[in-house]
């Protein structure tokens, strides 16, 4: 027996292949104008995120530095291009799981800082949520990748 989706779902235009592509397009771009916003602005302040690194205890924190600015300028831009789209989302829901683990430790964090310190820590496992429905469905038709 088949079914149509459309017509079995109350979700309607949710399977819609003329609505997806475009929501798909929009998540995408969202995602990674997070990454390329903040991975220029470690770029524009070289020096001030080498100090942010240090005061982490970060080895060769000029390194790590040069890393983050590759990781979020350039995984940025492919995300919101489309291309490797899966393999990059992967990548960077990496790269954002270990930022949280590293530097969005709530429960290390003095009372003052407790609070802001857990939004940062569940809004970076939301963003490692999001990259993960990026993984999972692919970049979409207005894509490098076009699938």
């Amino acid at each position: 027996m088949s079914t149509n989706l459309s017509a079995a779902s109350s979700y309607g235009t949710s399977f819609n292949p003329g609505y997806s592509p475009t929501i798909l397009l929009a998540g995408r771009v969202l995602m990674a104008l997070l990454f390329i916003i903040f991975g220029y602005m470690k770029l524009t302040s070289f020096g001030g995120t080498v100090g942010y690194f240090t005061k982490w205890g970060f080895p060769l924190p000029q390194a790590v530095t040069v890393i983050a600015i590759t990781a979020e300028l350039g995984g940025g831009i492919l995300l919101a291009v489309g291309w490797k789209t899966r393999w990059v989302s992967w990548f960077l829901a990496i790269y954002v799981a270990i930022a949280a683990a590293v530097a969005h430790r709530y429960w290390t964090y003095d009372a003052a800082q407790v609070f802001a310190q857990t939004s940062f820590f569940y809004k970076n496992l939301a963003i490692v949520g999001g990259l993960l429905c990026i993984a999972a469905t692919g970049p979409g038709r207005y894509s490098l990748d076009k699938r």
